[in-house]
């Protein structure tokens, strides 16, 4: 994967309120052990599940509070920690925690999909994934390793797969973008839509004009775009609810 990361000027951690049932949860990886927030729905399951990949940031509020909310839509919502519990503060140490290795990441992501599918409380032909910046590069290895994945959000990720890698996704993809990111360009998230066209995969992109890289993130300053983001969320349940939940 390219490392493309454009993510925010400046990081501000908020407090968020959460409303969902969460718990810490572990996992083996390999010989490793992961650690993820499971957040779980009201009401009685099994219930359809995501996995919430994290920003290059790590595991902070803003990524819990996105668990939250999916989980508040009726998912289970599993917040991975790929980072072994450390987060970033500022870029410098968000870009070098970025640097993880690849392959220890997509160990992990599967790890995380034989989890959630291992619950009782989980139908494990509809399990999602979605992810932010970094996360969202991730989000795609996901569709692309999980053939049994059930739906995918991209959310300003690196899309730079090619062909022969896009013809192995089996789940519909949500593609969200910004016209003005200049690490992941509107020239890559075309090529990638033409690409998944071409190849007969289902593919639904975005590109919002006014948008940066990390637009959905209110700690980007002048970078969040509130319009956008509320769109993005209305596209993002919609997309879930479509395919988990039908």
């Amino acid at each position: 994967m390219k490392s493309i990361f454009v993510c925010c000027m400046t990081l501000v951690l908020a407090i968020p309120s959460f409303c969902a049932a969460s718990k810490e949860v572990t996992y083996k990886s390999g010989d490793e052990t992961v650690k993820a927030i499971l957040y779980t729905p009201e009401g009685k399951g099994p219930f359809p599940a995501i996995i919430v990949i994290h920003e290059w940031w790590g595991l902070n509020d803003w990524v819990k509070e996105q668990a939250s909310k999916l989980a508040d839509q009726g998912y289970v919502a599993l917040a991975v920690d790929l980072y072994r519990g450390k987060v970033a503060t500022t870029r410098e140490e968000a870009h070098e925690l970025s640097r993880v290795p690849a392959d220890r990441v997509k160990r992990d992501l599967h790890a995380t999909f034989g989890y959630l599918q291992s619950q009782p409380n989980v139908k494990k032909d509809r399990i999602g994934a979605i992810g932010w910046c970094w996360g969202g590069g991730y989000s795609l290895q996901v569709a692309l390793q999980e053939p049994q994945l059930a739906a995918d959000v991209i959310n300003y990720g690196d899309v730079s797969a090619d062909p022969d890698q896009l013809k192995e996704i089996n789940a519909p993809v949500l593609g969200l973008f910004g016209a003005q990111d200049r690490g992941i360009t509107p020239d890559d998230v075309k090529k990638f839509g033409e690409q998944m066209d071409k190849l007969g995969k289902k593919a639904d992109v975005t590109i919002y004009p006014d948008a940066g890289h990390g637009f959905q993130n209110p700690v980007n300053g002048e970078g969040y775009k509130p319009a956008d983001t509320a769109d993005a969320w209305k596209k993002i349940t919609a997309f879930f609810a479509s395919t988990l939940k039908k």
